[in-house]
């Protein structure tokens, strides 16, 4: 049984994240406890605690979701399914790649196909695939183009943002990169959600997944 809020309605859109340096198990502890009082989709964090989380949420609803080639993409194709096999076996559902950014400016778009599909390929049937394009380094058109690209790949949902770049989430670029990547598709907004009413706006534009650090905000309404 889920913790009633005022707006216990968003809690199944949230992915409970926390990826700074600094974190500790014990922070990842109560992020897995406060994922299952509070109903939320999923917990977002770092490889090297996807065993513990995956112990801890195990037969709960709570996904494990974490993250490769992050935060800046720029890993080799190998080293991300490398990447993402390790965290599958360690329990990931849901993983989030960053693409190779430079790749798709300079139109080497084979490359930037090959880097997601290979990481679609590791995931197999065992987890999702998340793209993060990070949107605050991309033009429209470079938005439009990594979106049709990801979709193209095999990968379940396109991502605005890593967090650690300089800029996060913005309504209309979720309501772009749900446009071109249609209602068979996911879209995450992440960075810089963290009250109630941006987070509905997000989903009004066509987010179904938002990644944040400030879900117990958001659901208390503070």
């Amino acid at each position: 049984m889920t913790t009633e809020t005022p707006n216990a309605d968003l809690a199944g859109f949230i992915d409970h994240t926390v990826l700074q340096p600094d974190t500790t198990k014990e922070t990842i502890r109560r992020f897995c406890r406060e994922a299952v009082e509070y109903g939320f989709a999923a917990v977002c964090f770092n490889p090297i605690h996807v065993r513990l989380a995956a112990g801890l949420l195990e037969d709960t609803r709570v996904k494990v979701c974490t993250v490769v080639g992050f935060p800046l993409g720029a890993a080799t194709p190998l080293v991300k399914a490398v990447e993402t096999r390790d965290a599958v076996a360690a329990g990931a559902r849901e993983v989030d790649m960053v693409i190779n950014v430079g790749a798709l400016k300079e139109r080497d778009l084979d490359l930037v196909e090959k880097d997601i599909r290979g990481v679609v390929d590791a995931a197999g049937d065992r987890a999702l695939v998340k793209v993060i394009i990070e949107t605050c380094l991309l033009t429209d058109e470079e938005k439009v183009i990594a979106c049709e690209i990801a979709k193209r790949a095999g990968a379940r949902f396109v991502k605005t943002s890593s967090g650690f770049s300089k800029g996060g989430a913005t309504v209309e670029d979720v309501a772009l990169m749900k446009k071109t990547v249609g209602p068979d598709m996911g879209v995450k907004a992440s960075t810089g959600v963290r009250t109630a009413e941006l987070a509905r706006r997000m989903i009004e534009a066509g987010a179904s997944r938002i990644g944040t650090g400030s879900g117990l905000n958001i659901l208390r309404g503070l």
